[in-house]
């Protein structure tokens, strides 16, 4: 029996073969490619909830991560984060898979996340009741020259004892706190805001958290009102204002950011403004000024440009601020318009200002953080007086009312590490010193007394080091987990001259 197959068959069987050939590697593939929003919902959801608004963990949206480098994130994910909950996956989720995870973490949810007032009134937890703590300090240090460490790397906050130079207490924070602390007028209670929008309420002089809200999905920062009634809080997800009572952080009202016509924006920062019994709001995308009477209603103070940033004069009667293009304006909130423009470029950090008398006349200094440059501004004639080279631009520069010296970082340069020490009269550079090298070193803080400057290393294996404030010598380092910021009770309270309010 012939057996052979017909030449035409084989044709047909080779072409069906080739067909499925061609076809399986594509099916391979495809079958292969990560799924970020699985592996999301697999390894990440029960702690960070399932549509990335967070629970355990902190919210995992765009704005969430926005200071964190990519590369940041995708080590986190790798390798975990020390000292937390958070795991690593390099075991279980291959290097494509987390690449396509970290890609998509960045990138908006379809569907718009919200936080409404029953959402934030739902989040309210009051861990001590109103009056219920001792009002006295379980510990001898004197309270009012305490300084609160923000170590950035676990999420932690120390307490300093700003006399012995030493820890006395150490306590898990929220997630990326922002924007610095803020202190009742008394120093007992600091309040906390964190990025993915907690608000916290810690007595310091019993070393114990008595309450938290969350009051939105991104917030940039807190006020409290210097009454002691009210806390304020910004956000940039969603686009509000949250007015809290002081005692317990329940809320009392949401207020929307939208300009006259409408236009919605995310807010820039709040600040109280203590002499004026006011708050006051910096709106991001709309160029626009709101002074909020506490518990009252804005007034709105219409602007020629957005002001991302501003700073108090020591009246709290004008302002200074400026877009993130350079342009500078001061403004005169007793009748609510703009009286003068400042010569200024690059990128002002007028929010870390600060001022001091020099030659009889006060004048207010910025750092800047585009161009390796102080700006020295006259505050009777709003004109530049003088501009300081620096090693490269910073973000903040620091003071003390007993010091000749101002301190500067530049922290955005490769001379990240070196922080100089400006004579406030010459306005020269007279000294600079390294804490570590090729570490960044920033953000400078005094004792109350001004005796000593303490200087953060910012890295994971950090530390704040102690200069002598006249000898610039170092005097003491403390190991920190990348302290970013460290603050005075005392200067903050009576807000001196040298430091930010």
């Amino acid at each position: 029996m012939n057996t052979s197959i017909p030449s035409s068959r084989w044709r047909a069987l080779a072409a069906a073969l080739l067909a499925v050939l061609s076809v399986v590697p594509s099916a391979a593939v495809a079958a292969e490619a990560p799924n970020p929003a699985a592996l999301y919902s697999q390894h990440c959801a029960a702690c960070h909830g399932a549509e990335r608004l967070g629970g355990m963990g902190p919210a995992l949206l765009p704005e969430s991560l926005e200071r964190l480098r990519p590369q940041a994130l995708a080590a986190v994910l790798r390798e975990g984060r020390p000292a937390t909950q958070m795991a690593g996956f390099a075991g279980q989720v291959d290097a494509a898979g987390l690449d396509a995870l970290a890609a998509w973490l960045r990138t908006a949810p379809a569907a718009a996340p919200v936080w409404t007032s029953a959402d934030i009134a739902a989040s309210h937890v009051v861990y001590h009741a109103p009056g219920s703590l001792p009002a006295r300090p379980v510990f001898r240090a004197d309270p009012a020259n305490l300084f609160l460490v923000v170590e950035a790397g676990s999420h932690h906050v120390s307490v300093l004892d700003g006399d012995r130079l030493e820890p006395i207490h150490r306590f898990r924070s929220r997630f990326a706190l922002h924007g610095g602390p803020k202190f009742s007028r008394d120093g007992r209670y600091v309040f906390f805001a964190s990025r993915d929008g907690w608000v916290s309420k810690f007595d310091l002089w019993n070393l114990t958290l008595t309450a938290e809200i969350r009051v939105g999905l991104n917030t940039r920062n807190v006020a409290v009102s210097d009454d002691g009634k009210w806390v304020m809080a910004g956000n940039t997800l969603p686009q509000t204002l949250v007015l809290l009572h002081a005692e317990d952080l329940a809320p009392a009202g949401v207020i929307e950011a939208r300009g006259a016509g409408g236009t919605a924006s995310r807010v820039s920062a709040v600040y109280d403004a203590a002499p004026r019994q006011s708050f006051i709001v910096a709106l991001r995308d709309i160029p626009e000024v709101w002074e909020i009477p506490y518990g009252g209603t804005p007034r709105v103070i219409a602007l020629d440009a957005i002001l991302d940033d501003f700073f108090f004069d020591q009246d709290y009667r004008h302002i200074l601020g400026a877009s993130r293009d350079g342009h500078g304006q001061v403004i005169d909130l007793d009748p609510g318009r703009k009286v003068a423009d400042l010569a200024l470029s690059g990128m002002p950090h007028l929010g870390s200002g600060i001022t001091w008398v020099r030659h009889g006349r006060e004048v207010m200094a910025s750092p800047n953080l585009k161009q390796g440059r102080i700006s020295v501004i006259d505050m009777q004639t709003w004109q530049t007086v003088g501009t300081i080279d620096t090693n490269g631009p910073g973000f903040f520069l620091r003071s003390h009312e007993r010091t000749p010296y101002a301190w500067t970082d530049a922290m955005m340069s490769p001379r990240r590490d070196t922080l100089q020490i400006i004579d406030k009269q010459s306005l020269q550079v007279v000294a600079s010193v390294t804490p570590s090298p090729g570490r960044t070193a920033a953000h400078v803080e005094f004792t109350r007394d001004g005796r000593y400057a303490l200087v953060s290393v910012m890295e994971q294996d950090g530390a704040i080091v102690v200069y002598d404030a006249a000898t610039l010598r170092e005097v003491k380092r403390m190991p920190m987990d990348k302290p970013v910021g460290k603050y005075n009770v005392f200067n903050k309270t009576t807000r001196s001259s040298g430091t930010s309010h």
